[in-house]
């Protein structure tokens, strides 16, 4: 069965007014993103749930529609916001990966944001005091280790504890089209990592929403009211080229699609490319000699403060042409990659780091990498965990 949440969404769809495709057909440049209206952009759906409130934004650079910024558009159009939850990355974005962001005032609106990454994960009482309903409109891709579904559940839990109704602007999944990888095993759960899910879960932030409320995965079992704002011209089929880059890291839809296969490599002593500017579009470090490729990382400030390997010549894999070689997406991660990288360290220690394992989500993976198992083997253990997800995961489809 559907949650009830979900046929609320489905029975409040009306006709989209034509000025507003039109404005949203003119933000966007793709053929695919023009048949795709986002929740951001279906105002009349949720305007009216707006209309007299204090709200609370989850967003950043990512949340755009027409080309404007979700917060800007919401503040043009009188709503008031009175506060702003940033993830990782900041408000608009000028932090890297992992860098601490503290709270501050947005120069553009003068409205206050909180830093919902580090030791402050999760929105606490008093930063909710005053808001009537919590705005969620973040660009997620679909990859388990990528922390925006982390910050979605600590907000959820925090309105489950603190009454408030949070409402979800649903937004097209770029790797949407397949699941792959090993199912998070609970004792390795981290802020890259809190479900039972695969690395790849085929699934949009918004119905990732209804199946942590759905299956009871809130901190001692409590539930949110969530409302999903859905999609319009949207299957998880629909090939989506995310208009901005959801994180400074990821500049393009071939680092996008890339990032399930090569974040991994974040576990080892491999390079995926930070500190040039095509991160998650190569990978490589000085020890991989007989790579022909080259290049060499240095500090960007916001996106890559002294990256791995700073100014060390590198070896390594190009992937720039991925995309082109494979217009249709990828199908699967490619573990070969991993396995590659891992013989050609010709046996020497260190390759993987204490990292791994949380971003696997599980101690079996490296071990399995180790002892020289293949990858038609190491899929074959994922395949009856992968099968108990589908199963949970279809209850929660929207598309």
């Amino acid at each position: 069965m559907r949650t009830s949440v979900r046929h609320a969404c489905l029975c409040r769809i009306k006709a989209i007014p034509c000025i507003l495709f039109l404005l949203f057909f003119l933000g966007f440049s793709s053929e695919s993103e023009a048949q795709v209206l986002v929740g951001a952009a279906r105002t009349e759906l949720y305007y009216p749930l707006l209309k007299g409130k204090q709200i609370a934004m989850v967003a950043n650079k990512s949340s755009v529609v027409a080309g404007i910024n979700t917060v800007d558009a919401l503040v043009n159009d009188g709503m008031r916001i009175s506060r702003i939850f940033s993830p990782e990355h900041g408000f608009r974005m000028n932090a890297e990966a992992g860098e601490s962001v503290g709270n501050q005032v947005d120069s553009l609106t003068g409205i206050e944001v909180v830093s919902l990454y580090g030791k402050h994960a999760k929105p606490s009482a008093g930063d909710l005091t005053g808001i009537d309903l919590v705005l969620f409109d973040l660009q997620d891709v679909g990859v388990r280790f990528y922390t925006y579904i982390s910050t979605l559940t600590y907000v959820m839990e925090a309105c489950a504890e603190n009454g408030i109704p949070l409402v979800v602007l649903d937004r097209p999944n770029p790797n949407g089209s397949y699941i792959d990888g090993p199912v998070l095993e609970k004792q390795f759960a981290s802020f890259v990592g809190l479900h039972p899910v695969p690395v790849v879960y085929g699934m949009t932030i918004g119905e990732y929403a209804l199946m942590v409320n759905g299956e009871g995965w809130l901190s001692s079992g409590v539930k949110c009211h969530v409302q999903v704002i859905p999609l319009m011209g949207y299957t998880h089929q629909t090939r989506y080229d995310l208009p901005v880059r959801p994180s400074p890291n990821l500049p393009n839809s071939n680092a996008v699609h890339l990032y399930p296969s090569l974040c991994l490599f974040e576990g080892t002593l491999i390079s995926v490319g930070r500190g040039t500017p095509y991160p998650f579009e190569v990978f490589g470090s000085p020890e991989m000699k007989y790579m022909a490729f080259t290049f060499t990382p240095v500090s960007i400030p916001g996106v890559s403060v002294h990256p791995p390997y700073e100014g060390v010549l590198c070896h390594g894999t190009d992937l720039r042409d991925y995309s082109a070689k494979n217009p249709d997406g990828p199908k699967r991660i490619n573990l070969e990659w991993l396995l590659e990288a891992c013989r050609g360290w010709q046996g020497k220690p260190g390759f993987f780091n204490g990292y791994f394992n949380k971003l696997a989500g599980n101690a079996t993976l490296q071990q399995q990498i180790l002892s020289g198992k293949t990858e038609k083997q190491i899929r074959e253990s994922w395949k009856p965990a992968i099968e108990k997800f589908r199963k949970i995961r279809g209850k929660y489809l929207l598309y």
